[in-house]
């Protein structure tokens, strides 16, 4: 018998026929109850009764489904973790990741290079692709090679990037160290950005160096070389070099043979901030220092003195290098560029038509800014 059932019959003892009334108003009723409901009629709820939406009893699912929940968890946990597992080895592997799309193929020639984080290993050899870098450290040293291109030797403590090849251009940037570049692809095809300048192959050899400022130097030894940083130029024949500065860009190519006093002076002259008087003091030294092999350098002057003192440099390089026919003293002291072309012609260089032709090429491909 249950408790509530107990409990009420205990009631029906209690009082009789009269606990009728206690539960459905029906018999006697009792005085000490009616007293009772008197007093607690003002707490009777008056109103209509309550909406409860029906409650639907929960069905429990299944033992197995319950169960799969959580392993459904730890499978995806798994999942992840193994996914992480295989990156780390990868990336700590000395085999490199495959890279789709051409290159370069490269050799190690000492130590230890790297494309990217992945050493070259005990392979020897490697492929240079787009979007990746190759770095030597103090005790490595590689070759590159791409048959219709060139060779590449890198240097120690050199990163090099391959940024574009294919499609009449092949563009490499050194941020940092030296590269010796024999190249044979066709002139104004084969490009290196520096921090501040880009170097123009115009069917050539050369040494081209970066220090950690950015700063360059280019020593030419077969062919020439285009130095460009926004509209300054530099070109550089065989056995020529010339520097660059960030935020400057290339200074005046000179032979690499002429005297330490006109060398010094040029620099200063190209890179120092220094007074008018120092800068004038620098161009007499190099005008006074200068030999026939040196129009070279005067010829950039022009451009590049002011106007006060471009008549100066203009008598001076006339007497090394006769002006060439079709080209005037007034033409080339407003610095008309075919006259000054043609006189560049006549000093033996090369012909300059191809840097101009490659310049107009560039100028409806390149990219909108330059580093």
């Amino acid at each position: 018998m249950s408790m509530g059932i107990e409990h009420e019959r205990k009631l029906r003892e209690r009082f009789g026929g009269q606990s009728d009334y206690l539960w459905d108003k029906s018999g006697q009723p009792d005085p000490e109850i009616q007293r009772l409901e008197k007093h607690l009629s003002k707490f009777q709820h008056r109103g209509p009764a309550p909406m409860f939406p029906e409650i639907v009893p929960e069905k429990r699912a299944p033992f197995f489904r319950a169960w799969l929940r959580p392993v459904s968890v730890l499978a995806a946990t798994a999942t992840v973790l193994v996914a992480v597992a295989v990156t780390i080895v990868l990336l700590r592997s000395n085999k490199p990741i495959p890279v789709s799309g051409p290159g370069w193929d490269v050799s190690i020639l000492a130590g230890a290079p790297r494309i990217g984080r992945n050493s070259l290993g005990s392979n020897k050899s490697g492929v240079f692709h787009i979007g990746q870098t190759l770095e030597t450290d103090a005790q490595s040293r590689a070759s590159l090679n791409a048959e219709n291109v060139g060779e590449i030797e890198v240097e120690p403590g050199t990163r090099l990037r391959l940024l574009n090849m294919g499609q009449d251009l092949e563009r490499v940037a050194l941020d940092r160290g030296m590269i010796h570049a024999r190249i044979w692809a066709p002139p104004g095809q084969f490009v290196v950005d520096t921090p501040s300048a880009m170097t123009v192959d115009l069917g050539c050899a050369y040494t081209l160096q970066v220090d950690d400022s950015g700063a360059g130097l280019v020593h030419t030894t077969m062919g020439w070389v285009g130095f460009k940083l926004d509209g300054r130029e530099s070109f550089i024949p065989a056995g020529a070099a010339c520097a660059t500065r960030p935020k400057v860009g290339p200074g005046t190519p000179y032979f690499e043979d002429t005297s330490a006093k006109f060398r010094a002076a040029l620099a200063r002259w190209d890179f120092d901030d220094t007074t008018a008087q120092q800068r004038a003091g620098d161009l007499d030294i190099v005008l006074n220092e200068a030999r026939r092999e040196d129009a070279l350098t005067l010829w950039h002057l022009l451009s590049r003195v002011d106007s006060g003192q471009r008549a100066m440099v203009y008598d001076r390089l006339s007497t090394l290098a006769p002006l060439p026919a079709g080209a005037t003293k007034k033409g080339v002291l407003r610095l008309d560029q075919p006259m000054l072309d043609l006189w560049w012609n006549s000093l033996g260089f090369d012909d300059i038509t191809v840097w101009r032709n490659w310049e107009r090429s560039w100028a409806a491909s390149a990219p909108s800014s330059e580093k």
